[in-house]
């Protein structure tokens, strides 16, 4: 690309390709911030409503929201494991629409 040229961002934004990437994030991020965010309510709606529930031991001295809790954070890295995954199929996607629409070489 020419250092003086500006790309007309609206015809990019206009390409198929670029709508059909754009559904396809959302189609993958709506879904998890919904599912991640239903769990983690689901956290606090259990130990507020249900907290006799919530005491029961399950492991020696480890009760049920002690494990609740602690999955919260193994919920948080498998979900940008995964997230990462699927942002290279989407950085794949992006370069190569900035080159079909002449941007990169």
């Amino acid at each position: 690309m020419n250092p003086t040229q500006n790309p007309d961002w609206a015809a990019i934004a206009a390409m198929p390709e670029f709508q059909q990437m754009l559904r396809a994030k959302r189609r993958f991020l709506v879904p998890c911030c919904a599912f991640f965010s239903l769990y983690y309510l689901a956290f606090l709606v259990l130990v507020g409503w249900f907290p006799e529930w919530m005491r029961q031991p399950v492991w020696g001295k480890v009760n049920a929201a002690y494990l609740l809790a602690i999955s919260q954070f193994v919920m948080t890295w498998v979900l940008a494991y995964v997230y990462m995954r699927r942002a290279r199929r989407f950085d794949h996607q992006a370069a190569a629409l900035l080159k079909q629409a002449g941007l990169v070489a």
